[in-house]
């Protein structure tokens, strides 16, 4: 169902934001993997709310608890179990959400959807969901190295915020550069403004959105499937289905429609006995599969849609009314957003990567 996701390598989050609990069943983990709680912890505390001025402050430990499928630091090969518990609730902050339906949230549509909502802090709907997915990326990047024998390098970072683009290399761009500053945007200059901008919105009760870039270094050729189940289509799924997520590119995306195809093709070489290409304009993915560049994709994240104005809406019967928001929301998802997008890229990578040696062994990728 929905809240399931991948094939060989298959997540099923669960809880509501407001509930006791949160968390996400991973299913086809390989087995006798090395993990402990401080590497999901690690990855947590990146996701986490309240960790800078212009997040949301919400204060959670996000502390992470082991519950199935790890024995004495080793994945079992079973089902592995992780939760993190809700603590600073505060479900009187959406009284008003009882009866009103909130623009651009999902309030309506799940109402429309099942008859009922858990509407305090928005339930499934919330990012609040991720932690899940964040959580299980850090095993889906274990059993990437595990199974390929080297780690495969995923890094995402801010890469726009309204207006402001950032000059970034993705092909080498390191992790401490992004976590050098709040807005996790490797390119300073342009961060400080961006925080900039990002404050402003907040003190004025608005929000902004932008872009989150990500890069998959060290990906083999060879993985991913030629017609239904290409790698980049479910790129595009794993990233669309995460909250404020309103676009998707890969290598040269909408901005490929100004070249010629001689000017967007990607020639071929022999490089030191590897076959290489000269340009990455398909972003790491041809016809579906994997040609061993660097995969580069783009998400778009729309305006956090919680904004302290007045709007109009409409009540639960259909009457015209008009709500102000209360509560603790990020003015900008983009910061928080950079390791969930890393982990949908690992959970997909580590999908397929199963894939790939379940149907082909260990080659010719």
């Amino acid at each position: 169902m929905s809240s399931s996701f991948g094939s060989a390598f298959r997540i099923a989050t669960w809880g509501e934001s407001h509930g006791p609990a949160v968390g996400v069943v991973i299913d086809g983990c390989p087995p006798r993997i090395p993990i402990a709680v401080s590497e999901i912890q690690a990855e947590l505390d990146r996701r986490r709310p309240g960790q800078s001025p212009i997040t949301t402050q919400r204060r959670e430990a996000d502390a992470v608890e082991i519950l199935s499928g790890v024995h004495d630091g080793l994945t079992l090969g079973t089902p592995i179990g992780l939760m993190v518990r809700n603590e600073d609730n505060r479900g009187g902050d959406y009284e008003e959400m009882r009866t009103k339906f909130r623009p651009s949230h999902a309030d309506y549509t799940y109402q429309a959807k099942f008859g009922i909502r858990a509407w305090q802090g928005g339930g499934r709907a919330s990012a609040r969901e991720t932690v899940g997915r964040v959580a299980a990326g850090v095993l889906a990047r274990k059993a990437l190295s595990s199974v390929v024998g080297r780690p495969i390098e995923i890094v995402a970072y801010v890469k726009q915020v309204r207006g402001l683009v950032a000059d970034v290399d993705p092909s080498t761009v390191s992790r401490s550069d992004i976590e050098a500053n709040i807005v996790r945007c490797p390119d300073g200059p342009r961060a400080v403004e961006m925080i900039a901008e990002i404050d402003a919105a907040r003190k004025a009760g608005d929000s902004l959105g932008g872009i989150v870039e990500a890069v998959a270094r060290g990906v083999p050729a060879g993985w991913g499937e030629p017609v239904f189940d290409k790698l980049d289509a479910d790129l595009a799924k794993a990233m669309l289905s995460l909250p404020a997520a309103k676009g998707f590119e890969i290598g040269s995306g909408f901005g490929g429609v100004t070249l010629t195809g001689t000017e967007h093709n990607d020639p071929f070489y022999n490089g030191g006995g590897r076959i290489r290409t000269r340009t990455n304009r398909s972003g790491g993915i041809q016809g579906g599969i994997s040609n061993g560049e660097d995969i580069v994709i783009r998400v778009a994240f729309k305006p956090t849609a919680t904004v302290l104005h007045e709007q109009d809406t409409v009540d639960v019967d259909g009457r015209d009314t008009t709500i102000k928001a209360r509560g603790r929301h990020d003015p900008c998802v983009l910061p928080r957003a950079v390791p969930i997008v890393e982990a949908m890229m690992a959970l997909v990578l580590a999908d397929h990567c199963l894939r790939h040696r379940g149907q082909c062994g260990n080659g010719p990728a």
